[in-house]
């Protein structure tokens, strides 16, 4: 297990170089999303934190303003909020470049559970609310299993509903394994494979699927992380019903 000293030491040092070092590339991106539509190119919502602490997340913004008032939280490959230079910053991941500064503030790390806004958060089960007691990351490993998400969700009528069936129950397991199995060595290969997933998404699961297989995962975890099977509806863990509205007291 990560000792949480050396866990923050190393956010810390790591966030402050890469910061710096990608500080232009940075800049730039910003610039060309302000001459988009000339508006405020960061993109802040809250999020919540460990300990369910409130805070702002910044993402270079890569949707039109005031997309995030349709209370649409799921995005999907062809969600027509998403502007153009959105599309190229998603694609390889150079909106959540900003998270630096975050990982530098302490309110997050490299590798932890993704952080959730306030509806999602209010949605989980007691076994799901262990999430909270980690520092959330700018990436874990249902990022690079889920890499697809925009593709999943453009398949669904309704993103919000097919990620709390179809996604939500392994990335919130995938998440619990994480606590459960954090090494120094395991945040290292995570961040790796996140960059290998940028060029890669079938290689960059392999890793992950070695990587938990090395770890004891369950089966049906690694299985879930080969991506071979159809996605289908699942209960998150903790529960025995499969989510049919973003209600909290349905799921109990």
């Amino acid at each position: 297990m990560w000792n949480k000293g050396l866990k923050r030491a190393f956010d810390l040092m790591a966030g402050i170089v890469g910061f710096v070092l990608l500080l232009p590339v940075i800049a730039a991106f910003l610039f060309l999303i302000y001459l988009g539509d000339r508006h405020w190119p960061l993109y802040s919502p809250e999020r919540r934190g460990k300990n369910n602490a409130p805070f702002r997340m910044h993402k270079m913004r890569s949707m039109v303003i005031g997309a995030d008032k349709t209370k649409m939280d799921t995005t999907s490959a062809t969600d027509s909020r998403i502007t153009p230079v959105g599309a190229f910053i998603r694609r390889f991941k150079i909106d959540e470049f900003p998270q630096f500064i975050n990982i530098i503030k302490g309110e997050m790390s490299f590798v932890g559970p993704r952080p959730q806004i306030d509806r999602e958060v209010a949605l989980y089960t007691e076994a799901e609310k262990k999430l909270l007691t980690a520092r959330p990351g700018v990436t874990d490993i249902s990022s690079i299993i889920f890499a697809d998400l925009g593709d999943i969700m453009a398949a669904h009528d309704d993103p919000n509903i097919a990620y709390n069936q179809l996604v939500r129950p392994w990335k919130s397991r995938l998440g619990l394994f994480y606590i459960d199995h954090s090494s120094f060595w395991l945040d290292i290969w995570l961040i790796l494979m996140t960059v290998l997933c940028v060029v890669s998404k079938t290689r960059a699961r392999r890793g992950i699927v070695w990587a938990l297989t090395r770890l004891d995962a369950p089966a049906d975890l690694v299985a879930l992380c080969r991506r071979d099977a159809p996605l289908v509806p699942t209960p998150p863990p903790g529960s025995d019903q499969i989510v049919q509205s973003r209600a909290p007291a349905d799921l109990h």
